[in-house]
């Protein structure tokens, strides 16, 4: 980057913090921590303070729009007990840098502690936190803000089965070798409505993946939805299983593949978590009725999953997916942009958006956000959008931290690492692979997209759409749908759950085709 635009860059970002700083208060707002019993591990320490009294501070909505609580964030080696422990947090927050800088008034604001680094949630289970209190802040006292870590989150539990619903967490040895820690696979399941009434009988299934960071309990909001039920247990439905997969990965978002950062999450899902469910819930053991379909995040994998797994799947139904081409990772060009933060007319990218075009939040606020919320001050641990995908798609350090493609501070995009992405640029991927991936994939690439995305990945989808139409040894036969005015998985759950299950029955083997 030359001088000019190191200089237009922080200056746009001084600017940018500046927007959103409050007249600070006279005096210091200082905060202590207390906890009945030493907690010996290293973690990051989380002070939130929000306006509302609806939910406990500590559960985060992580969305940076303009009335988000406000977050300061520190790490810890230790919180020993006896004795108030004093903790700094300037310079470590956001959407402000200190907790000086906020604004007076009443607030709500709560610590929490969080120790679990194999798990990438805020409110991890084992995580220690304080109650909620309820503080004035004014111009005129010093503030002491004093916590004490009495709380801790219970022991994960998976939720209530019932008789066509159930939930698996299964130990993966591969996960666990790679990260030297107990790992698991989990899986929540929907039975079909013949399950039980026709005990030798196996099924096709459907896997399910979910937007960035869902979760496998995806499974019971579906089931109890009573659309979903009344569609489910009557004469329409196919007799399928539904495989709802889990997200969760110690850097995010696993994407259910390979990656030198997350470890071998796709060997892992595919040969440990379905034999296991195959042999489990009397799944048919063939390709031909095995099936991927997601929105968002689950838009990516299950395109992901078709194209890098050709053979172990007959069709996957693509929605909103996130950048399949990373010329528009969302409005960046990894390849060419200098920065991320700042277009090449000197303008802060934006990253998210309404669907008549009002900008609502940039990706410098949403990597500031990520930033305060990750160990080390860095989003790669943040465990948010960003963070999850450098940790899918980037090359892994020599002293095992996940690399980042651009500088967390001024956007400066690193070549070396966008190089390395490029493995997964889907577009790439598919144009480099056609004379063998093609013939595979015929019949089975069904992609749906609004023109309006509020993440801008129509862009990216629009090449993928243009390099497959370019393809003549073979040629395509995906099936690209667009909606006009429509913005990110804008479209109705349950019907469009029945539309895409019919058109996977239609490709399922006679034999094993029933309703």
């Amino acid at each position: 980057m030359n001088i000019s635009n190191r200089y237009l860059t922080a200056s746009l970002f001084t600017f940018f913090l500046s927007s959103f700083s409050h007249t600070a208060f006279a005096n210091n707002l200082n905060v202590e921590i207390e906890s009945p019993q030493t907690i010996d591990s290293k973690g990051r320490l989380h002070l939130v303070f929000s306006k509302s009294a609806d939910r406990e501070p500590r559960n985060y909505s992580a969305w940076p729009t303009r009335n988000i609580e406000p977050l300061f964030s520190k790490d810890l080696e230790k919180v020993p007990t006896g004795e108030a422990m004093q903790v700094n947090f300037n310079d470590a927050g956001f959407p402000y840098r200190s907790p000086q800088d906020l604004p007076p008034g009443n607030w709500f604001v709560q610590v929490i502690y969080d120790t679990d680094a194999f798990d990438s949630r805020i409110n991890s289970p084992g995580n220690y936190y304080s109650e909620v209190q309820k503080v004035e802040l004014d111009f005129l006292d010093s503030k002491v803000l004093s916590f004490n870590l009495s709380k801790k989150l219970p022991p994960e539990t998976l939720p209530a089965e019932q008789e066509h619903l159930k939930f698996v967490k299964m130990p993966s040895e591969l996960l666990t070798e790679f990260w030297q820690h107990d790992m698991h696979l989990r899986a929540g399941v929907i039975l079909p409505k013949d399950y039980y009434s026709q005990p030798d009988k196996v099924f096709p299934v459907v896997f399910s993946i979910g937007g960035y960071h869902g979760r496998y309990d995806r499974a019971e909001r579906t089931f109890n939805n009573k659309d979903f039920q009344t569609y489910w247990f009557g004469d329409e439905a196919p007799n399928m299983v539904l495989v709802f997969l889990d997200g969760e990965a110690p850097l995010g978002d696993s994407y259910q593949i390979d990656s030198a950062n997350n470890g071998p999450y796709g060997e892992a899902t595919w040969t440990e978590l379905l034999p296991y469910l195959t042999k489990q819930f009397r799944l048919v053991d063939s390709g031909e009725t095995r099936f991927t379909t997601g929105c968002s995040t689950g838009g990516w994998v299950s395109l992901a999953l078709q194209l890098f797994y050709p053979d172990m799947f007959n069709g996957a139904w693509s929605f909103s997916a996130d950048g399949v081409d990373f010329r528009y990772f969302q409005l960046v060009d990894i390849y060419k942009d200098e920065n991320a933060f700042i277009n090449e007319h000197g303008v802060e990218r934006p990253s998210f958006r309404a669907k008549d075009g009002e900008i609502i939040f940039s990706i410098q606020r949403e990597i500031m956000m990520e930033n305060t919320m990750g160990r080390n001050d860095s989003f790669a641990y943040s465990g948010g959008q960003w963070g999850g995908w450098n940790a899918v798609y980037g090359p892994r350090l020599d002293n095992g931290q996940p690399s980042v493609l651009w500088d967390p501070i001024t956007g400066e995009i690193n070549k070396e690492v966008a190089q390395a992405w490029s493995r997964y640029d889907l577009r790439k991927y598919t144009e480099d692979n056609w004379s063998s991936l093609g013939p595979k994939v015929a019949g089975k690439l069904h992609i749906w997209m609004g023109d309006m995305d509020n993440f801008y990945l129509n862009n990216a989808m629009k090449l993928y759409e243009e390099m497959l139409s370019n393809q003549t040894q073979p040629i395509s036969d995906a099936k690209f749908t667009w909606v006009d005015g429509a913005g990110h998985c804008d479209y109705r759950a349950i019907p469009m759950l029945q539309k895409t299950l019919s058109q996977m029955h239609d490709r399922v083997p006679e034999m094993y085709q029933t309703k």
